[in-house]
């Protein structure tokens, strides 16, 4: 029987700097664990082969493949975050969209009191909601 299912994300040399930006943005977010390839390890030296964070309770995975790929992440998978408030959610905002891009600006679009939805600057695309009460 499954026990849970846990988001992985692989990146190329930028996932240290993925889950320090996560790390930085999300109040109460935490590192659990940090691998970096090691010499003669198939990866780069010092990059990260496995880590694991917990945001908010959803815990997600992370490496820098070893193994260049000719993709990467895509929007129609993403990170969806009901927010607490109106400062939560423009904080998120303004650091994930810094050096990404923005699919929807934060407004009303009726469903809920705000939303917005960014890819990151690593690709890493998030929806962040701010509920009606």
């Amino acid at each position: 029987m499954v026990d849970k299912v846990t988001p992985f994300l692989m990146f190329e040399g930028q996932a240290e700097a993925a889950l320090n930006l996560y790390l930085n943005l999300f109040p109460g977010a935490e590192l659990k664990r940090l691998d970096r390839y090691g010499k003669g390890e198939p990866g780069k030296e010092g990059q990260v082969s496995r880590a694991l964070v917990s945001i908010a309770g959803q815990e997600l995975m992370a490496f820098d493949s070893p193994v260049h790929h000719a993709f990467g992440f895509t929007p129609s998978v993403s990170m969806f975050v009901d927010c607490a408030d109106e400062a939560e959610i423009e904080a998120l905002f303004a650091g994930l969209s810094d050096g990404g891009e923005v699919r929807m600006p934060l407004d009303n679009y009726g469903f809920s009191l705000r939303f917005g939805w960014v890819d990151d600057r690593f690709g890493v695309s998030w929806q962040l909601n701010l509920p009606a009460a």
